[in-house]
């Protein structure tokens, strides 16, 4: 089969490999779609630690069971993941936290990813309850969206988006649009998206947000606080990975407000300072979100089958997998949102 294949960092190859064999316990799935996440991006730019090469690329993918080895599971149904595959047995996980279980194996970094033809999903995966049937009626290229959207529902769900909040998302690149979109669905009365970037404000301007912020241009903090009032945003979320934005994101935000540190920073740039009165004074609730557990991937395939979602203007760019490398340049120049890559 034709795979997407990580060797390391800049050495990414569209070669063909066995086709996986379902064992016991384990499905077989033929790939429909499979988006390529900054991630996947950063893996190839700058290598990860995590993946053993040679492995194949890709975690957001939904496609059809062709062969089954695990009960509850039948040859046709459609299934997405939540791609990083939990122990099942430490404390994290006994609490319902599979997304920060203390031995996490990622698809496409610790197990072969959906970046092929078919995709091998482990006992481990199917047994944690990590696989979700989707409805066949639900677009494939809607559908591997799943994952993205489901780290967007655990954002919301943490921060406590509300019906008749402003929500205020710092980064408008594709997680801040997502994020900004699921807050909509979870009531946000008012949306407003900050960002530095020209072009990305420009793909955002589609989505019908209530006020764009250029904050190199204009002042953020005035014109939060003219929309609300004074008082600030009812929740910050913070999907821009720079120390700037997460340290102004608590002037932001009205007292007893929250903040969501949703983009994680560089390894050598983690550092932040933060004027700890205005966390004081105003009782902040500073929270930080990463991946997303099964439940929040089964909330976020109802996000994606409303019709009134709009998925499709989220998969901006649609390439075979020979297209990788056309894909990461078109993320890097910032044109594409969500690249799929398609068998």
């Amino acid at each position: 089969m034709q795979a997407v294949v990580y060797h390391g960092s800049l050495d990414v190859r569209v070669e063909r490999i066995p086709v996986p064999m379902c064992a016991a316990g384990s499905l077989l799935v033929r790939v429909e779609a499979c988006a390529v996440c900054g991630s996947d991006m950063k893996a190839y730019l700058s290598g990860n630690p995590r993946m053993r090469p040679p492995i194949v690329m890709g975690h957001e993918f939904v496609g059809i069971i062709v062969e089954t080895g695990a009960p509850g599971f039948a040859v046709g149904e459609r299934v997405v993941m939540a791609t990083s595959v939990s122990c099942g047995e430490c404390l994290y996980c006994a609490r319902g936290w599979r997304n920060l279980c203390m031995d996490l194996r990622c698809m496409g970094f610790g197990y072969d990813g959906g970046m092929a033809e078919f995709v091998l999903i482990p006992a481990q995966a199917v047994q944690n309850g990590h696989v979700i049937k989707v409805p066949l009626s639900l677009n494939p290229l809607a559908a591997c969206l799943a994952e993205p959207v489901s780290c967007a529902v655990n954002s919301c769900e943490t921060s406590g988006v509300k019906p008749g909040d402003t929500v205020l998302v710092m980064g408008a690149g594709p997680m801040g649009i997502l994020n900004a979109l699921v807050a909509r669905h979870y009531g946000a009365k008012q949306l407003i998206l900050s960002e530095i970037n020209a072009p990305r404000l420009e793909q955002a301007a589609t989505f019908g947000f209530d006020r764009l912020v250029n904050p190199a241009k204009e002042d953020l903090a005035a014109v939060t606080g003219d929309l609300t009032g004074g008082y600030g945003a009812d929740v910050v979320i913070v999907a821009a990975p720079a120390a700037a934005p997460q340290e102004q994101a608590l002037a932001l935000v009205r007292k007893h407000g929250t903040v969501c540190l949703f983009a994680s920073l560089p390894h050598d740039k983690r550092m932040i300072t933060i004027d700890s009165r205005l966390l004081h004074y105003g009782e902040l609730r500073v929270t930080g979100t990463s991946d997303s557990t099964p439940d929040h991937v089964r909330k976020a395939i109802g996000i994606l089958d409303d019709p009134l979602f709009p998925a499709a203007e989220i998969v901006t760019h649609k390439l075979p997998f020979d297209g990788f490398h056309e894909a990461i340049e078109l993320m890097k120049s910032g044109v594409a949102l969500r690249v799929v890559l398609q068998p």
